[in-house]
């Protein structure tokens, strides 16, 4: 019997590529952005033994991403999607978090969406940032809808060009998008969820500790499990609610960050 198929895309960065190695059972297409990280990243990959192929994409280019729809289904039977790529509000640059973070989603769910079949999942990745963002009629329109004309101009005035605030909205819309697609993959015998982590100890996050200890600090302070997440943690989460035995579970956010939330909204 030939293997399924699980797309992951930053499959090159932290969490992807442990993601990777938990899924080893299925046939993986990695895909990211920097074809020179992908590369190293796909030799070890096959090196340990993972059946894994590359495939370069950018995700915010809709034919990019057609295309690795269609390499998708040259490799078999579609299982899943993990899209864990993305970029935090570091970058400076709002639009381009509000693409990435946001639109490219948006692509990526609507694309594969015309190969899910009976038991296929969609993981996207939101954030626990997303949960500080309140609903607003204002503009949660355009973070469900961010391929509107118009979807930009409307989130704009509320973030007023700030890239960190920009990525709590941007995730927020991921959380939105997992829910108001839930029923038409449903529809198909399918699932899509979203996975909202904390502090997880990526290079990213490695560096903002030493950048900031005392912010970090302050948030390991008010984490009821008393550690930084690791990148398992979050892979453990997705081979589960890929897995038959998260049948069950459908468009919903799943908040892994060691409770931190619970101090934070109080």
């Amino acid at each position: 019997m030939s293997k399924k198929v699980v797309v992951i895309t930053g499959g090159a960065g932290g969490i992807g590529s442990v993601c990777a190695y938990a899924l080893k059972e299925y046939k993986l297409v990695i895909t990211d952005y920097a074809k020179d990280a992908l590369d190293v990243t796909l030799q070890q990959m096959q090196t340990a033994g993972l059946d894994a192929v590359g495939f370069e994409c950018d995700i915010t280019d809709i034919k990019s991403v057609e295309a690795l729809r269609t390499f998708t289904r040259q490799q078999g039977s579609f299982k899943g999607l993990i899209h864990t790529a993305g970029v935090s509000g570091t970058v400076k640059d709002a639009h381009r978090v509000f693409s990435i973070d946001l639109v490219a989603t948006d692509i990526l769910v609507n694309t594969f969406y015309e190969i899910a079949e009976e038991k296929s999942v969609i993981v996207l990745f939101a954030s626990m940032m997303g949960h500080v963002v309140p609903p607003n009629e204002g503009y949660d329109k355009a973070l469900r809808q961010p391929q509107d004309d118009d979807a930009w101009e409307t989130i704009s005035p509320f973030i007023q060009d700030n890239s960190d605030t920009m990525y709590n909205f941007a995730k927020r819309g991921v959380i939105l998008l997992a829910k108001d697609n839930a029923m038409r993959f449903g529809q198909k015998g399918a699932r899509i969820v979203s996975v909202s982590p904390g502090v997880i100890m990526t290079p990213m996050a490695e560096k903002a500790l030493a950048e900031h200890p005392d912010i970090m600090a302050q948030t390991l302070s008010m984490t009821p499990v008393n550690r930084y997440g690791q990148p398992e943690d979050i892979a453990q989460v997705v081979r589960f609610l890929i897995s038959d035995e998260a049948a069950f579970i459908t468009g919903t956010d799943l908040i892994v960050d060691g409770g931190v939330l619970t101090q934070m909204l109080k």
